[in-house]
């Protein structure tokens, strides 16, 4: 998959589509990724073939999945154009792409004065929902901009305006202080949190072993932060549901050495999105690689 976006994100190759599809009517457009889609769903090789694996693994042999394969690879076609091509445009027309449904959450924890920690999982256009709170608050995210072919897509989010730290090269005490420092102002952290690394410590999901970052833990319970539920889906074409649910206060449920029990509930409000919207989780084609990691660390920055 990684390879697939990196040929995309070549500057000649954005000059060369941006020229083709700027002529191209946008409901033309979605016809031809939904032509294309299951086109890579049967052709698409060892990736398509592990998306579907994956699929039934998790999500039981009952699901269908050769119908979320082609769903999932549209979802990756469109949320790629919106990124490379559309984006751009956002400032202008922003607006209407987007509904939110339980924002008000959001807004009565701010009233608090503590801050507050918008937890996601890598679904939907996760790029474009950052941008959209980015745009409403003071927002501060947490960017894995190391890979080459994922670059170009972080340094678009960074022309709009949406700041990140760079977890590759931001020391993680100095992370953590910065994180800590904007919840203090009253800021917004969107950390999304199914990102993985053989570093992280193991957590539970899908009923496997897996290593997750703790960060939303260590920081909810250091400083008394409430964590905001969140998660990204497409409604229809270029439209996107912004979905945010009632406050965790986990402060108030476990102390600041439970940090790896706190994390069990949120891995679960993960797992409850996923399934919610399965076609549109990013890490389907390559979430089997994390179940053979058995090293344990201590790290917990997210």
């Amino acid at each position: 998959m990684y390879h697939w976006i990196g040929w995309l994100t070549r500057p000649k190759h954005i000059r060369l589509l941006g020229r083709i599809f700027g002529w191209i009517p946008h409901p033309v457009l979605l016809a031809f990724f939904s032509l294309a889609a299951p086109f890579i769903a049967r052709f698409g090789g060892s990736i398509s073939q592990r998306v579907r694996e994956n699929m039934s693994a998790i999500l039981g042999s009952q699901a269908p999945v050769k119908h979320l394969c082609k769903q999932y690879f549209y979802q990756v076609c469109v949320t790629l154009y919106e990124l490379l091509f559309t984006s751009s445009r956002l400032p202008q027309e922003g607006e209407k792409h987007f509904h939110s449904r339980g924002e008000q959450y959001l807004q009565a924890v701010l009233q608090e004065g503590r801050g507050a920690i918008v937890y996601a999982p890598h679904v939907g256009n996760f790029f474009f929902a950052y941008w959209y709170l980015s745009q409403r608050y003071p927002c501060l995210t947490v960017v894995t901009a190391q890979s080459k072919e994922l670059r170009p897509l972080y340094l678009i989010l960074q022309e709009l305006g949406c700041k990140g730290l760079h977890y590759d090269k931001t020391p993680p005490l100095l992370l953590m202080k910065k994180l800590r420092r904007h919840l203090e102002q009253n800021g917004v952290v969107f950390l999304l949190g199914d990102f993985s690394r053989p570093a992280f410590p193991r957590g539970r999901l899908f009923g496997r072993k897996t290593p997750l970052p703790r960060g939303a833990a260590s920081l909810a319970l250091g400083g008394r932060v409430p964590v905001i539920p969140f998660y990204c889906r497409r409604m229809k074409g270029f439209r996107h549901e912004l979905v945010f649910s009632p406050p965790i206060r986990l402060y108030e449920q476990y102390r600041m050495d439970q940090t790896a029990e706190a994390m069990e509930q949120l891995y679960r409000f993960l797992e409850e999105s996923v399934k919610a919207v399965p076609q549109e989780w990013l890490y389907w084609f390559n979430v089997d690689e994390r179940w053979t990691t058995e090293e344990h660390s201590v790290e917990e920055v997210s």
